[in-house]
């Protein structure tokens, strides 16, 4: 696909307030693979409390390159993987094979009414500009007694501090999006879901080890958008500024045994519930 018709095929899928976020999360493209590759254990608890049975029709939202999406269909299930980037769509169309790869936005899903068995998202919905859209969206196109698993990161862990930190480098935005973090609080995932879906919770702990502290900054200055994206508006001695703070943050999770950075994280376990009965 070229540059192009990627464009041209973003602007017809993605709503227009979220052109940017699309250009974002794109921007790290097939090596947003390896971003995944260290919350992999987490992806995997997520897809384990979505319980993917064969045959079934289960979309992954904001799949990035496919990392749960790949996982849910190796247990036999139909799968379906939207993500705002076209560059990390692309990554998961050459990553994968009978995988249904796509440009979306978790905001306007382009599917039917009641259309999936289930829908998961791992550290991606939580991102939209929108929190009452992607609720809606996600109660209309799973059916009644469908599943949903929603992976998102903890309030005040370690990834919540790395996103300050990062955030503390990016220009004043003139309608900044509502913190994601707000996602890993049960009192607001209820009320985003609870009336549509009967919400239970888990809690985990994803680990990264990374080699060194410099690998981390290089595994995401080159893989994740957010991170890409920013530097490449930032001057060179803020963006030297940026990869130090980076760097310095991860050697202080250094143990006897190499660098582990725990990432505390809640898992949004529900099932949607059939109006009707419960009208009646």
């Amino acid at each position: 696909m070229t540059a192009e018709h990627q464009a041209q095929t973003t602007h017809s899928v993605v709503l227009p307030t979220n052109a940017e976020a699309a250009r974002t999360w794109g921007a790290g493209g097939e090596k947003y693979d390896e971003v995944s590759r260290g919350i992999a254990d987490a992806i995997e608890h997520a897809v384990d409390a979505l319980d993917p049975q064969p045959g079934e029709r289960i979309l992954d939202v904001a799949t990035g390159t496919g990392w749960a999406a790949r996982s849910i269909a190796a247990r036999g299930a139909i799968v379906t993987g939207v993500d705002l980037g076209a560059e990390v769509i692309e990554a998961a169309r050459q990553l994968s094979s009978g995988i249904d790869f796509r440009i979306g936005d978790a905001e306007a899903l382009p599917f039917p009414d009641n259309h999936f068995d289930a829908v998961i998202s791992t550290f991606g919905v939580m991102f939209a500009h929108d929190p009452e859209a992607v609720a809606a969206e996600l109660a209309r196109v799973v059916r009644p007694g469908g599943r949903i698993s929603l992976a998102n990161w903890a309030v005040g862990g370690s990834v919540h501090e790395m996103f300050k930190l990062i955030r503390s480098y990016k220009p004043a935005e003139e309608s900044p999006a509502p913190s994601p973090f707000e996602w890993g609080k049960t009192a607001r995932v209820l009320e985003l879901l609870g009336d549509h879906f009967e919400v239970e919770f888990e809690v985990g702990t994803s680990f990264f080890r990374p080699e060194s502290g410099e690998q981390a900054w290089s595994t995401f200055s080159t893989g994740f958008g957010p991170v890409v994206a920013l530097l490449e508006v930032l001057s060179d001695e803020k963006a030297a500024a940026l990869a130090a703070e980076f760097i310095a943050f991860h050697e202080t999770a250094r143990t006897s045994t190499g660098i582990v950075v725990q990432r505390p994280y809640v898992i949004a376990k529900a099932r949607r519930v059939n109006e009707s009965k419960r009208a009646s």
